[in-house]
């Protein structure tokens, strides 16, 4: 039986157990997408692979959330957030145990593929759910709670994964999915609301929206993961400029397509409001900067400046753990203070954090590394939340979905953009004397600056 739905909001304490689904849900979806990335070697081995075959145990589940988030965020404005979302925690922690079972490299990538398109339906509709939860004055609290989830699980992906496998093999890795994601769905059956009728208009696109769609995300995701082969030294670069060019070839024709409809598939109606444009652009701009923070910084401090397995990832923990102390405070000062504001100067610490981390000395004491660790993690919380509020809020209450959409685009094509850019620079710069880990630490800087500038920019508007 699920939760009735209100004009503005669940009660308590209905209202805490609709956002401990939503947690639930969130950490097991944003967790598998990097949790196996400490056991490819092993999988490789056991499955009789090579490692660029056992990448696609990674990539399949990437490209599979990337290209059904905004179909389903969709599905979800139809049917339902509660439908979308029960259905894809269903599939997830099915194709768990398909993970689990897997006797072959092809099975592993398949169940893995039906993994991400689970943990996409948890996506898509997550933030058109918490806006259902909570009430106006307090949605800032329940998009904090959002971040910092999202924020923690994309760190503890190798955490986990190396306490698990200290005791245990790879299979178990997505074993533990199966119980947690039944739980999860169990519990979302009775706590979360359904959409009120209103939020339900007919369905405005076809299946060809649905394949433009997918080949577009697919193929700039496959482009950017080519340049990373090449940055490599395996090769790759001429198919991963074509790959691009012809995602944006795709992506062109599929925004034609779109643009004149009133509730298109790629949201461009929403795209069409300044302050969601600039909301979205900084949150593009600034998980780009993260996720050439996060791919820079294990090769700086393992292979520059020496550190152990075990010293760089407690270094590397200051970060989220900033995060974890930021987010909730953040959430308290949404509808105290412009969004663009705290967006902006949230945007400046981080490209602080990241600058003073491109500048580090030859050898740093944990304590130079430590605090810049924790302004970057600071920063980052205290963006996340406004920008993600403005994001949600701002579209027409009928269109959440389609803005829970874009939330886990606009983070996915960040980190994809990331990772291309982290590639260029690594084949512009071969080897890792701490050259090319300090310059993708001061481009990242600048993309935050460049997302603190679209932040601040919607304070005139919103004014």
């Amino acid at each position: 039986m699920s939760a009735p739905p209100l004009a503005d909001g669940l009660p308590q304490p209905a209202r805490r157990q609709a956002m401990l689904v939503i947690i639930l849900g969130l950490t097991l979806a944003v967790l598998d997408s990097s949790i196996v990335n400490l056991a490819l070697p092993d999988i490789a081995r056991q499955l009789r692979s090579g490692a660029a075959q056992s990448v696609w145990v990674v990539n399949a589940y990437q490209i599979a959330t990337l290209v059904a988030l905004l179909p389903l965020a969709a599905l979800g404005e139809r049917l339902g957030y509660r439908r979308v979302y029960l259905a894809g925690m269903l599939l997830f922690a099915l194709a768990s145990v398909g993970a689990m079972l897997a006797a072959s490299m092809p099975a592993l990538v398949a169940a893995r593929a039906l993994q991400g398109l689970g943990a996409s339906g948890v996506m898509a509709v997550n933030a058109a759910l918490v806006r259902l939860i909570y009430p106006r004055a307090q949605l800032g609290q329940g998009m904090a709670v959002n971040s910092l989830v999202v924020a923690t699980a994309s760190m503890a992906g190798p955490s986990v994964a190396a306490a698990i496998l200290s005791v245990a093999s790879w299979p178990w890795l997505f074993a533990m999915n199966l119980p947690l994601g039944l739980l999860a769905w169990w519990l979302a059956r009775r706590a979360l609301p359904d959409n009120p009728a209103a939020q339900r208009p007919a369905p405005r696109f076809s299946a060809l929206d649905v394949l433009l769609n997918g080949a577009m995300f697919a193929l700039l995701f496959l482009g950017g993961a080519q340049l990373g082969v090449r940055a490599a030294g395996q090769g790759g670069g001429a198919s991963g400029w074509l790959l691009l060019c012809a995602g944006l070839a795709v992506g062109a024709v599929h925004l034609w397509r779109q643009w004149g409809r009133a509730a298109p598939l790629f949201p461009v109606d929403l795209l069409r409001i300044p302050v969601f444009a600039l909301s979205m652009a900084s949150s593009v701009g600034a998980f780009c900067a993260q996720m050439l923070g996060f791919l820079s910084l294990p090769f700086l401090l393992l292979e520059s400046y020496g550190r152990s397995h075990l010293q760089a990832g407690l270094l590397i923990t200051a970060w989220p753990l900033a995060t974890a102390v930021v987010a909730p405070l953040a959430g308290r000062l949404i509808g105290r203070y412009p969004d663009g504001l705290l967006g902006g100067i949230g945007m400046a610490v981080f490209a602080a954090g990241l600058l003073a981390l491109g500048l580090l000395p030859a050898q740093p004491a944990d304590a130079d590394v430590l605090w810049r660790m924790a302004l970057c993690g600071a920063g980052f919380a205290l963006f996340q939340s406004p920008n993600n509020h403005t994001i949600v809020t701002s579209a027409p209450l009928h269109r959440s979905g389609a803005a829970s959409g874009m939330l886990g685009t606009a983070r996915l094509t960040g980190q994809t953009l990331g990772a291309v850019v982290l590639a260029a620079i690594f084949a512009l710069r071969p080897g890792h004397d701490g050259s090319a880990e300090a310059l993708a630490l001061l481009v990242a800087a600048g993309c935050a600056v460049l997302a603190g500038v679209c932040s601040s920019l919607r304070v005139k508007r919103q004014d």
